[in-house]
This record gives structure tokens, sequence and C-alpha cells, in this order.
């Protein structure tokens, strides 16, 4: 790795470790897309929503909006008590959709990106990669998914998410 490079992943890493919330990790989501792809789509939306375990997110065609699946960040952390480790998976899964909210509609196509982002952005040892090579479910491989059955919420929606002004909630 270069000296640039390596600048660059230190950069990338600083700001995801120390991201608060999902509005700080989607800036550095934004910023590695645009970094690495040269590609940039402004007022997204997100929503937290308790879905299946098997799904991490969803990005509806057609619309602004990223659905997170709540209950897979609180189980992951609950059981990993690492906050830049939480922050990386939570990287991964709005980085997936939003490639697809960019246009890209290929699954395979995306999963391939999602390497390359975060290969280029935080290099091929930091956690975030990691996750991408393997996908997020490595983080829940030793948690029996049996044993979470939690009652259904309402879909809430990330206020201060993304701060465009170009939309209306």
């Amino acid at each position: 790795m270069s000296s640039d490079d390596s600048s660059v992943a230190e950069s990338f890493s600083k700001r995801l470790e120390d991201a608060e919330d999902y509005a700080e990790v989607w800036q550095t989501v934004k910023a590695s897309v645009e970094f690495s792809l040269s590609e940039r789509r402004n007022a997204i939306m997100l929503f937290l929503d308790d879905l299946p375990l098997q799904l991490g997110a969803y990005h509806p065609i057609g619309t602004n909006n990223i659905v997170l699946n709540r209950t897979l960040i609180e189980i992951v952390e609950d059981s990993v008590k690492s906050k830049p480790a939480v922050n990386a998976l939570i990287y991964n899964l709005l980085l997936h959709e939003y490639l697809h909210a960019l246009g890209n509609l290929s699954e395979q196509d995306v999963r391939l990106k999602v390497i390359e982002v975060a290969k280029k952005c935080f290099g091929e040892q930091h956690v975030a990669t990691t996750i991408a090579r393997k996908t997020p479910w490595i983080m829940l491989k030793d948690i029996p998914f049996e044993s979470v059955l939690a009652p259904k919420r309402l879909m809430e929606i990330v206020r201060d998410f993304e701060d465009s002004g170009k939309y209306i909630v």
C-alpha cells in the first residue's frame, strides 16, 4: 500500500470509527463512493424496521429510501459490543443499498462494488473490508437465530439522516 493509499485508509477508518450515529456513518458511505466510484446521489432517507434477520436492509426501487433492519443492528450491538465493528456493519449495509439507489440493480455487481469501495477506502485488513468480502452475516455466526423473538415495532424514520433540504418528510 502506498503512502497515499495508507493516508486515505487512515482517514476513512478514523471517520468510520468516530461515527456516533447513522448520519455520520452515512456521510462516510457517500464520501467513500464519491472517492472510489465518482458517483453521488442526495436526498436519501433512512428507515429502521424489524425485518427477517436474513435481510440486512433494502432499497425500494424508484424511491429515495433505504430500510435498515433495526433488530439485526440491535443484536450485533448487544453481542459484539464494539462500536467500530457495528459501524462497519452499518457501513456495509448502507453502502450496498446506496449502490442500488445509484442504479446498480445486479446483486452480484453490487457485492463486488462493495468490496471494491471498501478495499480502496479502508485497505485490505480493515473490518469493513472483511465484512464486505465475507458478507455481513459473518458477525452473526455465533448467534442462534431461533433465540431471537422480538415483537414487531413500527417502522421509524431516522431524523437528520441527510441534511440536503431537498425532500419533505
